[in-house]
């Protein structure tokens, strides 16, 4: 029977930041949980229209030239990037069973060939991160793309959306998330939003731009 891998960095990061998300759902009463159920529903909706359209213009595309042949530039990767508020929002909405999935993947034997979380049936987030639901390798945006720019244009338009709720240059989904974990005291080297020089300027230009502009 083969040995339990040691933990590289990135299984340990993303299993340390599982398990202290959970940790602290768990102990939430009913009205933070469905709080924060509430600020996560427009973020929701949004995912759905992405998975929608992907769907319908991408998902056969990709499965038939990427996916059975482990062609991937993400899937092929175990150390996708995935955020604190990734995370957080997953965590919503899964079941205990689906997040006890999510930690046997990052404690089992490494496939150094995909993505730690996928699996023969497909990836095991309910949620996926949101860097995996919008990547577009450059042949399928070609593929799909040349000669219909409505297409386009609506990608486009998912493109602007996302950045309402993950890009810092105002209050945004992902910052609230990571903030509120803070205030519960936890800490996460996931939490890009409060530790990332880039992403911290941004911010800082954001809230210096509103202040400018009342």
């Amino acid at each position: 029977m083969p040995a339990t891998k040691q933990l590289s960095e990135y299984n340990r990061e993303q299993l340390d930041t599982l398990l202290m998300v959970r940790r602290r759902l768990a102990v939430l009463g009913q009205e933070p949980q469905r709080a924060l159920q509430e600020k996560i529903a427009d973020y929701l909706q949004f995912r759905s229209d992405v998975d929608g359209f992907l769907h319908e213009h991408f998902t056969a595309l990709c499965n038939r030239t990427c996916y059975t042949s482990r062609r991937s530039a993400c899937c092929s990767r175990e150390g996708i990037i995935t955020f604190f508020a990734d995370v957080v929002i997953n965590c919503l909405q899964s079941t205990g069973d689906d997040l006890d999935k999510l930690q046997r993947d990052l404690l089992g034997i490494q496939n150094e060939h995909k993505c730690v979380y996928l699996t023969a049936r497909g990836c095991h987030w309910r949620v996926r991160p949101i860097v995996c639901a919008m990547f577009l390798c450059n042949r399928a945006a070609k593929t799909v793309f040349e000669d219909r720019p409505s297409l386009r244009n609506r990608w486009e338009e998912l493109c602007r959306r996302k950045q309402l709720f993950t890009w810092p240059d105002r209050p945004v989904l992902f910052d609230f998330l990571e903030a509120f974990f803070i205030d519960l005291g936890c800490s996460s080297p996931l939490m890009y939003l409060h530790n990332s020089p880039g992403l911290l300027r941004v911010k800082r230009r954001g809230q210096a731009s509103t202040r400018d502009n009342p």
